[in-house]
């Protein structure tokens, strides 16, 4: 009994929803930054290849959510990260 186990983190629930929320915004970010890179391939083609980036890159991000420190950093990594992604397909559009 002399084992402990360390108890469960408070900030568990910051960390699951910047991961369901900020991890449905880096797929869909990252699904559209495909599609406008990869103009010239057929369309259908590349909506399935878009299509089904989008659940690998959302599960990997709700998953290694948890390896962040605390809920604040998981908010704050995946948001600059999800600003940065959406900033250049933006930038992609007005191109």
């Amino acid at each position: 009994m002399a084992d402990k186990l360390p108890p469960i983190r408070r900030d568990w629930v910051s960390k699951s929803l910047a991961g369901f929320l900020l991890g449905a915004v880096l797929a869909f970010g990252a699904s559209g930054l495909f599609n406008a890179l990869n103009a010239g391939m057929p369309l259908s083609v590349r909506g399935q290849l878009a299509m089904w980036i989008v659940p690998p890159v959302w599960l990997g991000v709700l998953g290694g959510v948890y390896f962040f420190a605390s809920g604040t950093r998981a908010w704050m990594w995946l948001g600059t990260a999800s600003a940065i992604v959406l900033g250049l397909l933006f930038a992609l559009r007005l191109a």
